[in-house]
């Protein structure tokens, strides 16, 4: 054995060093690998493509024990070729491979439910990728929830990255009937968006409501600050 578990993360490097989630996450996997002698072999690329190519390297020069694969899409190649080079894998997602599930319905249908019961009716999402399957799951949840309410949502795409957080936000306060809610994929985009709704004269949250998803130190920094 090596001692390694490889994680290869496809995003651009600056959103890594900005998202909260991806940090907490590394951090837990260490937390678990350590007292068994093991590390965790982080590689940072852009698209899929690289991330197959590092899972070919890796196992022809045998540098790790196993892999952990987050982010799985519809239609995902990656698995299929991680079976072929016979790694041992754990998908982050819903997949044949041995995985770890997260149940992404029952948050959204507590978030919806509790913006809902505030009286609101113009509500907002702004996803991650939309090729994600989790933020598919998210979208599914949404609609259904404001299906079954009668509530026509507004949802538009970001990145996870503070650019997206501040220009979506800026183009949703613009409609013609603005959202008073808006859900946000990850931390970054709501706090970008928080500041986006301040200098628009928006106050939060008395005019608008920000749910963010992952409730990081960054939205308990922010003013004001997140509530569990």
């Amino acid at each position: 054995m090596n001692g390694a578990v490889g994680l290869v993360l496809a995003r651009p490097a600056r959103l890594l060093g900005v998202e909260p989630f991806f940090m907490e996450f590394i951090a837990g996997i260490e937390e678990r690998l350590a007292p068994r002698d093991l590390s965790v072999l982080l590689h940072v690329v852009a698209e899929h493509e690289a991330e197959i190519a590092a899972y070919r390297r890796w196992a022809s020069r045998g540098l790790v024990d196993a892999v952990v694969m987050v982010n799985p899409t519809d239609d995902d190649p990656r698995p299929a070729v991680l079976a072929e080079l016979a790694l041992p894998t754990v998908v982050v997602g819903d997949s044949t491979l041995p995985c770890v599930r997260t149940d992404h319905a029952g948050p959204v249908a507590e978030a919806l439910g509790h913006l809902l019961d505030l009286g609101h009716r113009r509500i907002a999402r702004v996803t991650g990728p939309a090729a994600l399957q989790h933020t598919a799951a998210r979208t599914a949840a949404l609609l259904a929830g404001c299906a079954e309410a009668g509530v026509e949502p507004v949802i538009v795409e970001g990145d996870y990255s503070e650019e997206a957080g501040a220009k979506l936000t800026t183009a949703l306060l613009g409609l013609a009937e603005p959202p008073t809610a808006i859900l946000y994929d990850n931390d970054v985009m709501a706090v970008a968006g928080l500041a986006a709704a301040a200098s628009l004269g928006v106050a939060v949250p008395a005019e608008l409501s920000l749910v963010a998803w992952d409730d990081s130190t960054l939205c308990r920094l922010a003013s004001p600050r997140s509530r569990r």
